[in-house]
């Protein structure tokens, strides 16, 4: 599935005409069309009033006026179509918020019932892509084409930049696949579902890509769980990581033969097919004190991809992904604590968990948490608290003090992923004649 923060470009199409001043509590009424004048203004503003005058202190757009798009009512000197001249509840003196100042006109730029939207959309913030006012590029957009996407997108951005196997579509613009700024159609913006997007320039039933594919019918098939569309270091596109056999072009080791009336049906279900080639290490992990749950239900395709990954191991994703799809309460915690911690923020969760199980709590590497934290942290050096075997936790005596004791492993909103506002509030937990 192509990664959801995919290089956009925001492509907004802008009226020829005036807009009409919002009203309090109605809904904005159409601008007036560039043939026809435009309604009286409910200010009543002497001619002039609501642009020219302006002018007079706001000399600098005199010079914005010049750059190759500017804003139909910036041209039209009517600068009361956005901003109040007098006060607002809103900054730069606007007439409303700024996405209903821009709905004003640009109402139309999500689609009704929208699979999919552009974040800066949701998050009601045009700005982020456009210059209200004047720009040097197409549709008032702050940077030229794929760099504005670049600006948000820098991972997927740099590996299509250095990607050995270059798709066209992509050099071409992130619109050739995508509508900025929502989808009624697909996911991830696309603006076709695939495969019917990349239908719509490969022929796949053509003798050559038939032939490249074995003569499965991949006519209803996900391109993407095999390609990567922005790009590869890999002959045919392919993800950076191929499973032996696509990679072999043994298709019929785990589906019917492709004269088969059912091609994509898989010999057997489940772990069973797996099992095939992995038995040994499948027989490992379900000998394990503690075996992952997806492991104990044999759903291996619920964190692996049959076919390709960009990641290693044939996961879906981004290991923080990939976790987060059943532990999304512990991702966020992460996402909003203030002191990262490194493993995580990398995407990097097995560094202190076995993903396939263990015997120690919580999947953990290594049965000692004093142990596991040291791989990474010197923590001799951190800190001269007590802590290890010999050290009773006070607050129970069934634990020891340890790196756990005063941090959490996933994150907190305080610093040093302490889980109290202050260092006094977290060492008077235990150490209670020192409240005040």
């Amino acid at each position: 599935m192509i990664a959801q923060t995919l290089v956009l470009v925001a492509t907004m199409a802008f009226s020829a005409a005036p807009p009409a001043k919002p009203a309090a509590a109605k809904p904005p009424a159409a601008r007036a069309s560039a043939t026809k004048p435009a309604a009286a203004s409910p200010l009543k503003l002497k001619p002039g009033a609501s642009g020219k005058v302006c002018l007079e202190c706001h000399g600098d757009f005199e010079e914005r006026l010049k750059k190759a798009s500017v804003h139909t009512p910036v041209r039209s000197g009517d600068c009361t179509g956005c901003h109040n001249p007098h006060a607002s509840d809103h900054g730069k003196l606007l007439s409303a918020s700024q996405n209903d100042v821009c709905a004003t006109c640009h109402a139309s730029v999500v689609p009704a019932k929208a699979k999919s939207t552009h974040k800066p959309v949701d998050d009601r913030n045009c700005s982020l892509c456009h210059d209200p006012h004047a720009s040097a590029f197409k549709a008032n957009l702050i940077k030229d084409g794929n760099d504005l996407c670049a600006s948000c997108h820098k991972g997927i951005a740099e590996a299509a930049a250095t990607a050995k196997y270059k798709h066209s579509p992509v050099q071409k613009g992130c619109v050739s696949c995508h509508d900025p700024h929502g989808s009624a159609a697909a996911g991830a913006l696309l603006r076709r579902a695939v495969p019917g997007l990349c239908l719509g320039c490969h022929k796949v039933e053509s003798p050559i890509l038939a032939k490249k594919h074995l003569g499965y019918p991949v006519k209803a098939a996900d391109c993407t769980t095999c390609h990567d569309p922005h790009g590869s270091n890999v002959r045919g596109m392919f993800l950076a990581t191929v499973h032996p056999p696509v990679a072999k072009g043994q298709c019929s080791m785990c589906h019917e033969p492709a004269t088969s009336k059912t091609p994509f049906k898989t010999r057997q279900a489940g772990a069973d097919l797996c099992r095939t080639c992995h038995s040994q290490k499948m027989v490992a992990m379900l000998d394990r004190a503690r075996v992952h749950q997806p492991v104990a239900e044999g759903s291996c395709l619920a964190c692996h991809g049959p076919h390709a990954s960009k990641s290693k191991g044939l996961l879906k994703g981004n290991a923080v992904a990939v976790c987060g799809t059943c532990h999304a309460d512990t991702v966020r915690r992460q996402a909003v604590s203030v002191t990262k911690h490194a493993p995580i923020a990398e995407g990097d969760c097995g560094a202190c968990h076995d993903a396939h199980g263990g015997s120690a709590p919580l999947y953990f590497k290594n049965q000692n948490g004093i142990e596991m934290c040291g791989t990474c942290h010197d923590w001799q050096k951190h800190s001269t608290h007590p802590i290890g075997a010999k050290v009773k936790d006070p607050r129970n005596p069934n634990l020891i003090v340890q790196c756990s004791s005063c941090h959490r492993a996933h994150g907190s909103e305080y610093k040093h992923m302490i889980p109290q506002a202050t260092t006094t509030a977290l060492c008077t937990n235990c150490h209670e004649q020192f409240r005040r």
